[in-house]
């Protein structure tokens, strides 16, 4: 018998891999707020686990939806926010029905 064993290869860590397959409504939202607080496309994907092409592709996808006009509005805003950032904030635009 072997007194020492070979040691065994150490496991992988637990931690669950980035989904990055689906725009999940909740990964929408988390995407516009990022966004608005960045203005940059590419950082608010990033912060979402996609890529910023994939944003563009599902934008163009949902052309004339909510997320399209909310993506314009999230542009703007801080567009704004960043040409006077002492103005009072203004309301997202309103839902529409589709």
């Amino acid at each position: 018998m072997d007194q020492n064993p070979a040691p065994r290869p150490a496991k992988p860590s637990p931690s669950a891999p980035v989904d990055r397959t689906h725009w999940t409504p909740a990964r929408q939202r988390r995407f516009l707020i990022a966004l608005l607080d960045s203005g940059c496309v590419a950082q608010a994907a990033r912060s979402v686990g996609m890529s910023p092409t994939s944003a563009h592709r599902l934008r163009r996808r949902l052309a004339g939806t909510m997320f399209d006009h909310s993506w314009t509005w999230a542009l703007k805003r801080h567009a704004e926010r960043m040409a006077d950032p002492f103005a009072p904030d203004q309301p997202p635009p309103p839902a529409t029905p589709q």
